[in-house]
């Protein structure tokens, strides 16, 4: 009987551990909890797009009221904060923006006047990046390049 009683707290405590643990994890397939107008603005569209690998998607987007550009990199599963990056550069202005931290769902807002311009954009999450080059500048064709360090 001596033996059951002091198990019987450990089981239960190992039990009550368990649990909490469960409660706490984050889902596996957590969705991202935010978009590209949520942390841009509601006024600005999305106009081009790069995957960071299967971790995210650097998203570009244009208010035409302003003639601003907008980036921003959103993870796909939100968790633990990470290194990630957003930047946009004006070439024949260079203007240019950024933000880079360790972040648990998304890098961003990063602004230029683009209207009329080119404009050079990307992001990177942990250590995939993402550069997209000459975008969206009618018929010139963009060089976009993925990279792994």
């Amino acid at each position: 009987m001596r033996f059951h009683r002091s198990v019987l707290p450990v089981v239960a405590f190992a039990a009550l551990s368990v649990g909490t643990t469960t409660a706490l994890a984050a889902p596996a397939s957590a969705a991202p909890n935010t978009t590209a107008q949520k942390v841009c603005g509601s006024a600005y569209k999305t106009v081009n797009s790069a995957p960071v690998g299967s971790l995210g998607t650097v998203y570009l987007t244009y208010n035409a009221s302003n003639g601003e550009n907008c980036v921003a990199t959103i993870r796909k599963n939100p968790g633990t904060a990470v290194d990630m990056s957003t930047w946009v550069y004006v070439p024949d202005t260079g203007e240019a923006d950024e933000d880079y931290g360790r972040y648990t769902s998304y890098a961003g807002p990063a602004y230029v006047y683009g209207k009329g311009h080119c404009v050079d954009w990307g992001g990177h999450i942990n250590n995939v990046y993402v550069q997209v080059t000459g975008s969206n500048c009618a018929a010139l064709k963009e060089h976009r390049v993925t990279t792994t360090r």
